[in-house]
């Protein structure tokens, strides 16, 4: 059996809940504090994070790679693109959302992070967002029809945006509603810890 040892309110462990329930599979999930951490975190993970999976033998840090890991394991319902093209694309999106969006939101979850970082990093996500939305006035998910690993990938973020603080436009309109569309599936409700509830009322 796969454990996942996750943070509560880490959308990075959120993203392998998330797989993890779409997938219906047998797991265990190990909630892990982020402010007061195992010591054997370090040992499975030499930069001491969470989310951290392990299957037998094999460990793996970093949710991507988590998530890729499982649904190339548990193929059904395939996430990632069968098209090898598709899937390049794909993973090309997962590494751009890494660094243009992902990237700002780690600020606003560290506690040493600025009053002047942090502003920096919600206008970052805010434009990014609004960047991206017009997009989904077309698509109902990332890639097209298909719910994929992308749209696994941001909607921890999308989840997290009153949390945050951060406001968008009406031009944002078309991400807010694909938003809901994802909050409504059954295995984003279930991958939700208690505190991840309690960040939208």
């Amino acid at each position: 059996m796969m454990t996942l040892y996750s943070g509560i309110t880490c959308p990075f462990s959120h993203r392998c809940r998330f797989v993890l329930y779409e997938k219906g599979m047998d797991f265990e999930i190990k909630d892990v504090d982020v402010f007061n951490k195992p010591e054997d975190l370090a040992v499975m993970n030499p930069y001491n994070q969470v989310p951290v999976l392990v299957e037998r033998d094999l460990v793996l840090h970093e949710s991507n790679i988590i998530n890729e890991y499982i649904d190339e394991r548990f193929p059904h319902p395939q996430l990632m693109p069968g098209d090898p093209v598709m899937r390049g694309r794909g993973r090309l999106v997962l590494f751009r959302m890494e660094k243009e969006l992902f990237s700002h939101a780690q600020v606003l979850e560290s506690p040493e992070s600025s009053a002047k970082e942090q502003a920096k990093a919600r206008e970052a996500i805010s434009q990014g967002l609004t960047l991206l939305a017009p997009a989904f006035a077309k698509n109902k998910y990332v890639l097209g029809d298909d719910f994929s690993m992308i749209d696994v990938a941001l909607s921890p973020l999308l989840w997290r945006l009153d949390h945050y603080d951060i406001k968008l436009g009406k031009s944002a309109a078309p991400i807010l509603k694909y938003a809901e569309r994802i909050f409504q599936r059954e295995s984003f409700i279930a991958a939700l810890t208690a505190a991840e509830k309690a960040m939208r009322r």
